[in-house]
């Protein structure tokens, strides 16, 4: 007897909806407008987790050009906070000798963006050679506080675990801590676990699902999981995670489940290798609940629009649980695993010349 069509995983139908994703956006993205960097991300990955880059194949280095025009460079002073910006709304894309002569108040980079640019080159093929890491890793370190936390730009802002994990990504893909005071950041993040074993945005802030994942993600990349967290936290945490599954996983207690989660918490999980514990049946449900079997992607909730980011980390929940037509990924780095081998042959290459220089 065939599966119910309610219980098939639409793989041809999220690939055109992530192509969609790359092209004219409806209206309600305006908003989005100066974070494209991210949302092409989403969709980049979103292929990549699909096997299915091969449908951009004839745009692919455009797109990499695109991402290099958004890069912020130092001008001939030194001056800048480099890395990439999120979209050509600000700064001088594609003109590289422009952006280079004076440094432009308020025409920085932006942490997140400067993560999922470097992921999404990294997802394209690129060896980011163009990437400026030394001004790159000059400019994250003036990003960094004195309670070890990040803010995004260079003016005072937000500052919490979303950009600790992005500089502890940017700091791993470049292959250098220079970036970051990791002893600070994991003392931060350390004093972050709440009363209830997750961890907050911050110090003394209530636990979430998404600065949960941050943290731990962080400290696995900084090889600082297993030596940061006690004995106890650790289990307390695995507690508090899979407390948050109801039937899908929800980001806090007494909140509803919703799509992302399923990789937030359930990622968690698997850096924590509790992930056999998650009861796959139930969530895999959820998903194909909230998966849109007319457009492709996934919604927050069921009934709902589809929308980039739940699109992208219902495939990712997916991953976790070794659906077939997924491939296996990385969930530290939140890109796919077959991108990060290519990374670790990036790295070697790096290091080889150094050695040889």
């Amino acid at each position: 007897m065939a599966a119910p069509i309610d219980n098939i995983f639409l793989r041809d139908k999220h690939v055109k909806f992530f192509l969609r994703c790359l092209q004219v956006l409806p209206g309600r993205y305006s908003s989005l407008d100066t974070s494209r960097m991210t949302i092409a991300f989403f969709a980049l990955s979103g292929l990549d987790m699909l096997n299915a880059l091969d449908v951009i194949e004839k745009d692919r280095q455009s797109i990499i050009d695109w991402i290099y025009s958004l890069q912020v460079l130092p001008d001939k002073e030194g001056n800048g906070l480099c890395g990439f910006r999120g979209s050509s709304t600000l700064g001088h894309a594609f003109d590289v000798q422009k952006a280079s002569e004076k440094c432009i108040p308020y025409d920085g980079s932006h942490i997140a963006m400067t993560y999922t640019a470097l992921a999404s080159l990294l997802i394209l093929g690129d060896d980011l050679g163009r990437v400026d890491r030394t001004a790159v890793l000059s400019s994250l370190r003036t990003l960094q506080l004195k309670d070890g936390s990040y803010r995004p730009v260079s003016e005072p802002s937000e500052n919490d675990m979303r950009f600790v994990y992005c500089a502890a990504c940017i700091c791993y893909m470049l292959d250098d801590w220079q970036g970051m005071d990791v002893a600070k950041a994991a003392h931060y993040i350390i004093n972050s676990i709440s009363y209830e074993g997750g961890i907050g945005q911050g110090p003394d802030l209530e636990a979430h699902g998404g600065s949960t994942f941050c943290a731990v993600a962080s400290l696995q990349l900084m090889d600082r999981l297993h030596g940061g967290l006690s004995a106890k936290q650790s289990k307390k945490l695995q507690t508090w995670c899979l407390m948050r599954q109801q039937s899908g996983f929800q980001g806090r207690p007494n909140k509803p489940v919703d799509t992302c989660y399923s990789f937030w918490v359930g990622a968690t999980l698997q850096l924590l290798g509790a992930y056999h514990f998650v009861d796959r049946p139930s969530n895999r449900a959820y998903l194909m609940e909230t998966q849109q079997p007319l457009t492709g992607g996934f919604s927050k909730w069921p009934s709902h629009s589809p929308d980039a980011l739940h699109a992208y980390f219902g495939v990712c929940g997916l991953s976790l649980m070794q659906e077939p037509e997924v491939l296996a990924m990385h969930p530290a780095l939140n890109i796919s695993q077959r991108t990060a081998d290519r990374l670790v042959a990036i790295h070697r290459k790096w290091r080889d010349s150094s050695v040889e220089s």
